[in-house]
């Protein structure tokens, strides 16, 4: 089945990967950067679980946007569970709309290498640019990924997802320098026996050096500051040119 990349976190794909998730991005960072920068804050790519939803619980003035109208489904319905009114929007990063600014943007771990090109991403920038308070600022990881070990293909990882199994295959993969893009075929599972849903999905991570980032932040009319975090990852500070 093929779906736009916005789209990959739709169907039984969500549950499964909830089952597999061994522990979200910690929210300590995300935390210091809101602090630093102020409210109103906005996380991209929110997801199920994460900062978004430490955050929320004490209190911020957050709101999450995420390009899966599942992903926003399980979201809204975690935030119901625990009584609290902050929004989480269906929208895709490039196409971002929101009709307001902030003063603190962020997407927590690499999502903004799930954008599959590069004119994604400067349309991204773009958004985020107009998203902006003039003095506010966005904070970006962006991760150089390796290519998948050849002996984790056809490996299949299973955990349970309520009173299921939920089961997780890479069944091969493309790794491209040239476009620096790796995709990978990955096969997901829900059920057993007769009852069990698959899945195929293509996993695409586009990834950037310095050197691009910058060149497309500054088509988006921001100016760029890099922390490296370790070899394979970055952590890119953006703020509106000028």
């Amino acid at each position: 089945m093929t779906v736009h990349p916005a789209d990959f976190y739709t169907g039984i794909v969500p549950t499964v990967y909830a089952a597999l998730r061994g522990t979200h991005f910690g929210t300590d960072r995300y935390r210091a950067f809101i602090e630093q920068e102020g409210v109103p804050a906005l996380e991209l790519g929110t997801g199920d679980a994460g900062p978004f939803f430490d955050l929320a619980e004490e209190g911020v003035d957050i709101t999450g946007v995420d390009a899966s109208i599942d992903m926003v489904r399980r979201g809204r319905e975690r935030l119901a569970s625990r009584g609290l009114d902050q929004q989480i929007l269906h929208q895709r990063m490039e196409d971002l709309d929101l009709g307001r600014r902030f003063a603190a943007i962020y997407l927590a771990g690499p999502t903004f290498n799930l954008l599959a090109d590069d004119e994604t991403a400067r349309q991204a920038l773009k958004a985020i640019a107009r998203h902006l308070l003039p003095t506010g600022a966005a904070l970006v990881l962006l991760w150089v990924p390796s290519p998948t070990p050849a002996e984790e293909f056809g490996v299949v990882q299973t955990a349970d997802a309520d009173a299921v199994e939920a089961r997780y295959v890479v069944e091969s993969e493309d790794f491209d320098t040239s476009t620096r893009t790796r995709t990978t075929s990955v096969r997901y599972e829900l059920g057993g026996d007769s009852q069990d849903v698959i899945e195929h999905r293509d996993w695409i991570i586009h990834w950037y050096d310095e050197a691009d980032f910058r060149r497309l932040a500054a088509g988006a009319g921001l100016t760029v500051s890099f922390e490296p975090i370790d070899a394979s990852q970055v952590e890119a500070t953006l703020r509106l040119a000028g």
